[in-house]
């Protein structure tokens, strides 16, 4: 069994078998009879297939085994959560035990002294209880009244799901008959079980309501509801109130003088209403239960006045006078209009019935209206006749009447909550009489135009008869006449009325809980959206990430692709280039000039023809620099890769663009300075000075033994044309270029792969010092995005673990909702198996 089993009801049954057993077994022996009646008892707890019976047998075979009725410490443990009621009825299923077999014995009375010592049961108390199964004592009537009240059923409400729960004994119930005290007021026997039911069950159902307020309210205030959630707790507040107010409305009509008063002090197990052969009830009066006796006077001009209760008989009756002769004058010149009566102790207000007792129809046409007005709420009409005389023309026209109104307008159709009553059949001798009283009433009421419909609408009695035996506790035929009109009343008021009251007000409320869980539900799918969409937003920022890192790796891979390209390109042209470079530098030396004498400074000669070569070879390298390279070679490329370069950059820019309008920041600015700067370096071909750098080459090579070189060949040719006197000939000076031209193109073909080689890490140089610019904008932006990731990363998790906490909290809530609803389904089922089937139904047929 786990703790959820544990209901008050099995721990009270666990008890009682302990007890039970030990007043069996402590003197040694087991008779058969013992046995027989510990069964009957323990059996009032449960149904033959029920698991309450299956436990029962297992629990009398463990305890009996383990001899638990001898362990009184133990016992503490199971007796602790029972009420000081529960304790003593142990003890009297117990004496109730001790007796079975005509007498108790000392060792049973000594062991039920033990336990109740044990159960801090009052050694007084213990005394009376014992009196039932002994010879009676005197015993102070203060302590009998405490143990007559601790023995009420109501103390054991909490017991009845599992049984129609029974004390150990009628002498039990009558203690005091067993007493030589003499009590002034006897003891009230009307008790209205199944309307006690019923008002149980709605005060779960008011407990129900107050959790799934509470709930709304704590939802609300956390805002997990819906802007019109004032009007969910408005819903939960008007099915509160309906359940407060789950009150039965009955109402007692008639002519005057048959008997109402009488029938309804019967009903109230109490002679509070007025009564007398003549007209009595002057006015309309509400009985209803209230915390203390109390009598509100309602008059036609709207006040209200409270009475002493003293006084309420002489305002609730017509004086005799009145009565007797002048009735209407009195009736109309009274400015009364109802009356309320609260009482804490009428049975029947105390079961959750209003009783509207009202003044005889058809003796005054106002009183008549103010009747018919209040008939307009009620659950049930009760119309009382006198059986001798029974439904006069009168009163059948008065019967149509309630029928109509009872029916909300609907004049074709029987009434079925209208009850008819057959008064004063006391005084009807003969049996024939009555039977033939019967006949005419079911004929009339039940007939070819039927005023009734349903079961047991139609009771016959006698009201004073059945009122004398409630006084007096003393039971003839009139008093089960009358038992079996409340059965009627009390099935018909819980079934017919109290059922669809209760489905009702469940039914709104498993709405509400519904309403609540949807919302809930909603607002949880809300979070999921929530965390889905940061989580989106990070997917996002990664994907922003990788994208820009993507248009890096894509402009450096067209960057390489572009150099290759331009590379072979340059080395085609290149060679191109070189391949006429000797004729035009023999071209251009048929131009060159030098101020000195070759007699007197040929070596100053020498050098202007050098300075020419190299001028002339650095003027070629800026005509192919910037008539191939950059035009043919190098333009188209270049332009290829700043087109690409702004694509990219634009859409980054684009990107951030987006981010500023989405979280309001400014990053777009810094990134677009960052980009005008790059922008600005994408320059056109013709401000590129490629040739510095192969020119700076072809001077490194003039001045590393190109000059040394010419001058000492240069000056043996010299030499050798002294013989022939053809110094400062024309042929001597092209000879000397044409040594220059040899010379240096020997030179700069020793040098040209340096040169080449220069020519493309300049290229190259070009090309990736764009490209570093433009990653390092790029990684700027990617540098952002990281930082916005790192914040999200930090609210995410944030958000997580508030969005985790939240979802927790609203499936506890949704789960405690659930119960709720199931907890009504349960008692509902429960109401209808145990109390319908096992109270009213049961009653019945007993």
């Amino acid at each position: 069994m786990t703790q959820k089993d544990v209901t008050p009801p099995v721990l009270f049954l666990a008890n009682l078998i302990v007890v039970l057993l030990g007043v069996i077994l402590i003197d040694g022996s087991v008779t058969e009879k013992e046995k027989q009646r510990l069964v009957e008892l323990l059996y009032r707890f449960s149904t033959p297939e029920s698991d309450i019976r299956k436990l029962t047998h297992l629990m009398i075979k463990g305890i009996r085994k383990y001899q638990l009725y001898r362990k009184f410490n133990e016992l503490l443990a199971i007796t602790h959560p029972l009420s000081k009621a529960e304790r003593l009825l142990l003890i009297g299923f117990g004496y109730e035990m001790s007796t079975i077999n005509g007498r108790m014995g000392l060792r049973e009375q000594r062991y039920l002294e033990i336990v109740a010592q044990y159960l801090d049961v009052k050694p007084q108390h213990l005394a009376v209880l014992a009196s039932a199964f002994k010879p009676p004592d005197n015993f102070d009537i203060e302590v009998l009244n405490e143990v007559d009240d601790l023995l009420n059923p109501s103390h054991f409400q909490a017991l009845n799901p599992i049984a129609s729960l029974q004390l150990p004994s009628e002498d039990l119930i009558n203690l005091s008959a067993n007493s030589n005290t003499q009590v002034s007021n006897p003891r009230v026997y009307v008790y209205y079980e199944g309307l006690k039911n019923f008002q149980e069950f709605s005060k779960h159902l008011e407990n129900y309501c107050h959790q799934v307020l509470q709930i709304i309210q704590t939802c609300n205030q956390r805002g997990f509801l819906s802007n019109d959630s004032d009007k969910l707790v408005d819903k939960a507040r008007e099915v509160l109130e309906r359940v407060r107010s789950h009150k039965f409305r009955l109402a007692v009509v008639g002519e005057f003088s048959q008997g109402k008063s009488t029938l309804l002090n019967a009903l109230l197990g109490e002679e509070i209403q007025p009564m007398r052969e003549i007209p009595c009830s002057g006015t309309v009066v509400v009985l209803k239960y209230g915390e203390r006796k109390r009598v509100v006077c309602r008059y036609k001009d709207g006040r209200e006045e409270e009475i002493p209760f003293e006084e309420y008989r002489q305002q609730a009756s017509i004086s005799e006078e009145a009565a007797i002769g002048s009735l209407n004058e009195e009736l109309i010149q009274s400015t009364i209009e109802d009356i309320i009566v609260e009482h804490p102790n009428l049975t029947l207000c105390n079961s959750g019935v209003e009783i509207i007792d009202s003044p005889g129809l058809n003796e005054n046409p106002e009183l008549t209206a103010i009747t018919q007005k209040l008939l307009h709420d009620i659950d049930a009409a009760i119309f009382v006749t006198n059986a001798s005389r029974s439904l006069t023309q009168g009163e059948r026209e008065l019967l149509n009447q309630l029928r109509i109104k009872l029916n909300g307008g609907k004049d074709k159709e029987p009434a079925n909550n209208l009850f008819i009553i057959g008064n004063f059949m006391d005084l009807v001798r003969t049996e024939k009489g009555r039977e033939q009283i019967k006949k005419r009433i079911f004929n009339l009421v039940e007939g070819d135009h039927p005023i009734i419909t349903g079961k047991n609408r139609v009771h016959f009695l006698s009201a004073q008869t059945a009122l004398n035996a409630i006084l007096n506790n003393a039971e003839d035929e009139y008093q089960e006449d009358f038992d079996n009109f409340i059965k009627s009343i009390e099935r018909f008021l819980m079934l017919e009325r109290g059922g669809l009251k209760l489905y009702q007000v469940s039914d709104k409320l498993n709405k509400i809980i519904q309403e609540i869980t949807d919302q809930l539900q909603h607002f949880k799918d809300d979070l999921e959206s929530e965390i889905n969409i940061a989580e989106d937003e990070k997917h996002k920022v990664l994907e922003r990430i990788g994208e820009f890192s993507g248009r890096d790796v894509k402009i450096c891979l067209l960057t390489i692709q572009l150099i290759e390209q331009a590379l072979e390109k340059a080395s085609v042209s290149w060679n191109e280039w070189y391949e006429g470079l000797d004729e035009r530098m023999v071209f251009r030396s048929e131009h060159w000039h030098s101020e000195h004498r070759l007699l007197w400074n040929q070596d100053k000669l020498i050098r202007d023809y050098i300075q020419c070569f190299v001028r002339d070879l650095s003027h070629e390298v800026d005509e192919w620099v910037n008539t191939h390279l950059k035009n043919v070679v190098l333009k188209e490329n270049l332009q290829n890769l700043n087109i690409n370069i702004k694509y990219e950059l634009e859409a980054i820019q684009s990107e951030f663009n987006l981010l500023d309008i989405r979280s309001n920041t400014t990053f777009s600015e810094e990134l677009k300075l960052s980009i005008n700067d790059i922008t600005d370096q994408l320059i056109e071909l013709d401000s590129i000075d490629f040739s510095a750098a192969l020119k700076e080459e072809v001077l490194v090579f003039t001045g590393i033994g190109f000059i040394p070189v010419a001058l000492a060949n240069i000056t043996s040719v010299i030499a050798s044309s002294f013989g022939s006197r053809m110094l400062d000939s024309d042929r001597l000076h092209s000879q000397i270029k044409t040594s220059v031209l040899e010379i240096g193109f020997q030179k700069f073909d020793e040098s040209i792969d340096k040169i080449y080689e220069k020519l493309q890490e300049n290229i190259e140089r070009f090309f990736d010092t764009k490209v570093e610019a433009v990653s390092r904008v790029i990684e700027g932006a990617i540098s952002v995005y990281e930082k916005i990731l790192e914040q999200q990363e930090r609210s995410h998790q944030e958000m997580l673990e508030q969005h985790y906490a939240t979802k927790s909290w609203i499936m506890n809530k949704c789960q405690e909702l659930e119960e709720i609803s199931n907890k009504i389904s349960t008692d509902i089922a429960a109401w209808n198996s145990e109390v319908i089937n096992k109270v009213i139904i049961k009653r019945e047929y007993d």
